[in-house]
């Protein structure tokens, strides 16, 4: 594992790329000092703008942070606050700033919560919204009284990809600004308020998620408990995963790809084969990987006369069958993937796509066309953000086909390089362990970005590490049927910062966590709002309720019991 001060003080040394975006110098501004405690609200806020933060405030190599801009802001939904806009200057003055945003609330609750992004980032997290997962009925972060903020991670991301060209813009983007951020938020806090946050807590999810990792794994002394929700933690395996994928889709001239129409085939044959073992038909699969339906659904992705998909002879013969070219693509990802050497935490292999656990790919999509694009341009969401890795990160060669000319053993030491800079598969949380950190860790069964069988691997690790009795001790991970990336037939709402903040502050663990369906499409009317028990690893929210349910019954959590998922 790299330590945040060597792999800062290889970039300095290695400097950056001439493509990299320059970044404007700005003259020294006045340091930042504490606001007169007995000044108003509104003149502690305006005395923040136009200060500097000094290097050595921040814990890693930077050329110091400048706040640009302090307003008070009030609204119904967030309350008073002073709303502060910086930027943390590079070391390679190619590289980008790092852009951020802090909101320090009027009327503060001493606990402050860093937000993270989103795909490859680059765009301000602005921290004055819903933080990840979070019910319609809760107030946010903000509006409760937390400090929260968050960052672009040093780039902008209308540049695409090309951010990665400059190697300390692409290291903000692995950790660093994680860390370089939460210190300058930490001078800006202690400047407004004379004291540090009692507790500090990292939530996002997706490439927040793994940001919240990154946060509990190297920088354990800044953070008091984390939220991590289906976290792309090991990005380097998931884009390499993500590429065969797109290989497998398109293989052979697109003859294995699988269009809308088809995949609804596959949905609705899981569905009908699944959808009930769990109690109750309610659209959801609640039990994927339970014997009863793994036996059924195993058999779409064979080739013979036992899939109830397969075309006549296994030739195409259009929407209502799979040919066997494309039941080898669902063979393909029900499959995990072996990238064939370890990279960063020893990792070698990727789960499997949960393409037969009742998800509808269609959602983020395997693209309108069988044959690709270069670049990528209606095409399967995971060649789109796997050929941005390939082509930006990994060679940086601007014009190779990620299809047809990348094979990753070929590039394993640069592969096992970007691993260690991005990556956060590291189940060693010692530090983060014994300073009482808390982690709460949650996926949806129906993710077909990141699947959940990688959030599956990384826990049966920490616990093989750990044993299940020590991992209870400061870790929870659940899994939820239904919920895809984000969205999903069942659109998980769940209360995670309250959950954490008990934990952390009480010593409360969660025992019983509901979740709230957020879907509110006029075609899902009936369920919209259903609540269903979020359930530990291991089990399923089984309808134990009353025969023949209405359907307020089944929309209940009291008529649900978390079952071992053996049963």
């Amino acid at each position: 594992m790299l330590s945040a001060a060597v792999l800062a003080a290889s970039l300095a040394a290695c400097g950056g790329s001439d493509d990299a975006t320059t970044t404007t110098t700005t003259a020294q501004a006045p340091a930042l000092t504490p606001t007169p405690a007995t000044a108003s609200a509104a003149d502690q806020c305006s005395a923040l703008a136009n200060k500097s933060i000094a290097a050595g405030d921040i814990g890693i190599a930077t050329s110091g942070a400048i706040i640009q801009s302090a307003q008070l802001m009030s609204t119904a939904a967030n309350g008073e606050y002073c709303k502060v806009l910086g930027a943390i200057r590079p070391v390679d003055v190619t590289a980008p700033d790092i852009n951020f945003q802090v909101n320090l609330p009027s009327t503060w609750n001493n606990k402050a919560l860093q937000m993270g992004g989103g795909g490859l980032d680059g765009t301000v997290v602005t921290g004055d919204g819903a933080f990840t997962s979070q019910p319609a009925s809760v107030a946010n972060a903000l509006k409760q009284g937390y400090v929260t903020y968050g960052s672009d991670s040093g780039h902008d991301a209308s540049g695409g990809g090309a951010f990665a060209l400059n190697n300390e813009a692409l290291a903000n983007f692995g950790r660093l600004q994680i860390k370089k951020t939460h210190d300058a938020v930490k001078a800006i806090v202690k400047a407004r308020y004379g004291s540090l946050p009692t507790h500090s807590y990292f939530i996002g999810g997706s490439q927040g998620g793994h940001e919240a990792l990154i946060a509990a794994q190297f920088y354990p002394e800044d953070y008091d408990g984390i939220v991590s929700g289906f976290p792309a933690y090991n990005v380097t395996m998931m884009h390499v995963a993500s590429n065969d994928f797109a290989k497998a889709l398109y293989a052979n001239g697109g003859a294995g790809w699988i269009n809308a129409a088809k995949m609804k085939l596959i949905f609705n044959a899981a569905m009908s084969a699944c959808d009930t073992l769990d109690g109750v038909a309610d659209g959801i699969v609640g039990n994927p990987n339970g014997a009863a339906c793994t036996a059924l659904t195993s058999k779409l992705a064979v080739a013979d006369a036992t899939n109830p998909l397969r075309c006549a002879g296994g030739t195409d013969a259009g929407d209502t069958c799979l040919s066997d070219a494309q039941i080898a693509t669902v063979a393909h990802l029900n499959s995990r993937f072996s990238l064939g050497f370890p990279i960063a935490a020893g990792i070698s292999s990727y789960g499997k796509w949960p393409i037969l656990d009742g998800t509808a790919f269609v959602t983020e999509g395997l693209g309108t066309k069988a044959a690709y694009s270069t670049p990528p341009s209606g095409d399967a969401f995971q060649y789109t953000i796997s050929d941005t890795t390939v082509r930006y990160i990994i060679t940086k060669n601007l014009s190779i086909d990620s299809i047809q000319g990348f094979q990753p053993s070929a590039w394993q030491n640069r592969i096992v390089e970007v691993s260690e800079m991005l990556d956060a598969s590291y189940v060693d949380l010692d530090a983060f362990r014994a300073k009482g950190g808390k982690m709460l860790m949650f996926h949806g069964t129906n993710d077909s970005s990141i699947t959940p069988y990688n959030s599956i691997d990384y826990y049966t690790r920490l616990v093989t590490r750990y044993t299940q009795t020590t991992a209870d001790t400061f870790s929870r991970f659940y899994l939820i049927p239904g919920f895809g990336h984000g969205s999903g037939q069942f659109q998980s709402r769940v209360d995670w910062l309250a959950a954490l903040d008990t934990w952390v502050a009480n010593g409360t663990a969660p025992e019983k966590l509901v979740a709230t369906d957020g879907n509110s499409d006029a075609t899902t009317t009936a369920t919209n709002g259903r609540t269903r028990p979020v359930c530990l690893y291991g089990t399923y929210p089984k309808y134990t309720g009353p025969a023949s349910p209405t359907q307020a019954q089944q929309n209940d959590a009291a008529n649900f019991t978390c079952t071992v998922t053996a049963s």
